[in-house]
C-alpha cells in the first residue's frame, strides 16, 4: 500500500484523538455543562420534594391537632363534673361540701315554709326548688362571671408572651413572667402550668391543663397554637400575635352583641316581673281579692300551675337572649 495512505490515516486518527480528549482536559465541553445542569436540576427537585413533604407532614400534624382539640372541646361541653363547675366558678369548695350546703339550704327553706303555714305538700317542693334549682342558677352565674374575668385577662397574657418571645426569652420564661405579673385568675393558671413542667411534663401536656380546667374556645385556640408550634415548629411570636388579635376581636364582638341584646333583656325582665307587680298592687288595693288564691285548694293548685308556666316562660326568654358564637 502507498505510504501516503498510511500517513493520511495516521493524521486522521491523531486528529480524532485530539478532538476527543483535548476538550475534556480543558473542561469546557458541552457535555460537562449538560451534566452539571442535570445534577443541579436533580438537587433542586430533591429540595422541592423534601419541602413539599415537610409541608404535607406539617399540615397533617396541624389537622390532627385541631381534630383532637375539637373533639376534646365537644366532650367538655357535653358533660362537666360538679367539681370542675365549682372550680370554673372560682370556688375552692369541694363537691361534697357543696352538696351538703345545698341540702341544708333546701331543708331551711322547707322549715321556713312550714312555719309560714304553707300547705305541707308544697313545703318539700319549695325546698327542692330553692336548694337544687337555686343552687344551680347561682353556680351558673358565678361560673359565667369567673369565665368572663378569665377571658378579659387572657389577651393581655398572650401579648405578654409575644413580647417576651420577640425579646429573645424562651417560652417558659415568658409564661413565668405572666405567672408573676398577670391578674387573677390567669396568674394562678399559668403558675400551675409551670409547676407541671417542673414535675417533668412537656410544654404541650402542661398547657393542655389550661383547657382541661377552663374549657373555653379561646383557651382552646391558645392550646392549639402552642401544641402545633411544639410539634411542627414555626414563628411562635407571629402566631400568638395573630391569636391575640383574634381574642380581642371576639371580645369586641361579644360586647357588641351584649349591647344589641340589652333591649331584649330589658323587655324580658319587664314581662317576667309584670305578674308579681300586678299581684302586689291588687293585694294593696283590695286585700280580700287575692285571699282565695292562697287559702283554697283550687287556688293553690292554680297558683302552682301559674308558677310552673311562669318558670317555663322565663326559661324560654332567657334562652332567646343567649348568644353562642
Amino acid at each position: 500500500m502507498n505510504p501516503l495512505v498510511y500517513i493520511v490515516l495516521g493524521m486522521v486518527g491523531l486528529g480524532a484523538l485530539v478532538m476527543a480528549f483535548v476538550p475534556s482536559l480543558l473542561g469546557s465541553s458541552r457535555a460537562d455543562k449538560r451534566m452539571k445542569a442535570l445534577q443541579g436540576d436533580i438537587q433542586a427537585n430533591r429540595r422541592e420534594t423534601s419541602a413539599a413533604r415537610s409541608r404535607d407532614e406539617r399540615r397533617k400534624q396541624i389537622a390532627q391537632t385541631l381534630r383532637q382539640q375539637n373533639e376534646t372541646l365537644g366532650k367538655a361541653k357535653r358533660h362537666v363534673p360538679l367539681q370542675d363547675q365549682l372550680y370554673q366558678a372560682g370556688m375552692k369548695i369541694k363537691a361534697r361540701d357543696w352538696i351538703r350546703n345545698v341540702i341544708i339550704a333546701g331543708a331551711v327553706v322547707t322549715l321556713l315554709c312550714w312555719f309560714l303555714q304553707v300547705p305541707l305538700y308544697l313545703c318539700p317542693v319549695f325546698g327542692i326548688a330553692a336548694g337544687y334549682l337555686g343552687g344551680r342558677v347561682w353556680l351558673g352565674h358565678k361560673r359565667k362571671r369567673h369565665q368572663n374575668a378569665y377571658l378579659d385577662e387572657l389577651p393581655n397574657a398572650v401579648e405578654a408572651i409575644v413580647r417576651g418571645v420577640k425579646s429573645g426569652l424562651p417560652l417558659n420564661d415568658s409564661m413565668r413572667l405572666v405567672a408573676k405579673e398577670a391578674k387573677e385568675p390567669i396568674k394562678s393558671e399559668f403558675q400551675r402550668v409551670l409547676d407541671q413542667q417542673a414535675l417533668g411534663k412537656s410544654t404541650t401536656e402542661a398547657v393542655q391543663m389550661l383547657f382541661d380546667r377552663m374549657p373555653l374556645p379561646e383557651v382552646n385556640f391558645f392550646v392549639v397554637v402552642i401544641t402545633v408550634q411544639q410539634q411542627a415548629g414555626g414563628n411562635l411570636s407571629e402566631a400568638l400575635g395573630n391569636l391575640s388579635r383574634v381574642l380581642r376581636n371576639r371580645k369586641k364582638m361579644k360586647q357588641k352583641i351584649k349591647a344589641m341584646s340589652s333591649e331584649a333583656k330589658a323587655s324580658a325582665g319587664i314581662i317576667g316581673s309584670l305578674p308579681f307587680i300586678v299581684g302586689i298592687l291588687v293585694t294593696l288595693t283590695t286585700p280580700a281579692y287575692m285571699v282565695p288564691l292562697f287559702s283554697t285548694t283550687t287556688g293553690q293548685i292554680w297558683l302552682g300551675i301559674a308558677a310552673v308556666l311562669m318558670g317555663i316562660g322565663v326559661f324560654m326568654m332567657n334562652r332567646m337572649i343567649q348568644f353562642d358564637f
